[in-house]
């Protein structure tokens, strides 16, 4: 009966790391994150946009970002809210203002606790899960530490388009030689 139940639980593991793993022609976002030491937190977000620049999927927050903090037990404010230097493309790109706790919910997550490679992928679907029109889509990286250093890693993508990598562009709002490597060596691409 054991090898019965653990052949089941083996077979249930394994149809949903099936179900989890990337898809061809699915897109995949990844870098090195570089937990940075001092006060403050690391945040960034992973998003895409469609061609007129409205946010489509956000498919990465970090937890301070959207959800804030609280050290005495009242309802935290958002970290972008106190801290403006925090995420500042994609609170203005999504209209964060206007996105319910519950639609940030869906795609907040904690700040890793450690350094190491990130993952993300982009299966041409809306926040909602509903397929996105054939077109070109701009992928978004942002990251940022506590203070006005701000990297943006930005692209173009479109559905349909053959596997491979994707170009990246890397710019800063204000680069801070001491801050600037903590997300690195982004890779977009096709699958």
């Amino acid at each position: 009966m054991k090898k019965v139940l653990s052949l089941l639980f083996l077979c249930a593991v394994s149809a949903f790391m099936a179900s989890c793993a990337p898809k061809p022609g699915e897109l995949e976002i990844s870098f090195n994150y570089t937990k940075q030491p001092g006060p403050g937190s690391n945040q960034y977000a992973v998003w895409i946009e469609n061609a007129s620049g409205e946010v489509v999927k956000t498919l990465f927050v970090t937890e301070f970002t959207s959800k804030g903090r609280s050290r005495d037990g009242s309802k935290p404010a958002r970290g972008y809210t106190f801290r403006t230097s925090c995420m500042p493309t994609w609170v203005k790109h999504i209209d964060a203002e206007n996105v319910s706790d519950e639609q940030m919910d869906a795609f907040t997550g904690a700040t890793p606790a450690s350094s190491g490679v990130q993952t993300f992928t982009w299966d041409f679907t809306d926040q909602a899960g509903k397929a996105v029109p054939k077109g070109t889509y701009r992928f978004y990286v942002e990251a940022t530490y506590n203070g006005p250093s701000v990297v943006t890693y930005t692209g173009m993508v479109s559905s349909g388009q053959k596997a491979g990598d994707l170009e990246v562009e890397k710019s800063f709002i204000e680069e801070s030689e001491d801050r600037k490597d903590m997300i690195s060596e982004v890779r977009v691409r096709i699958l």
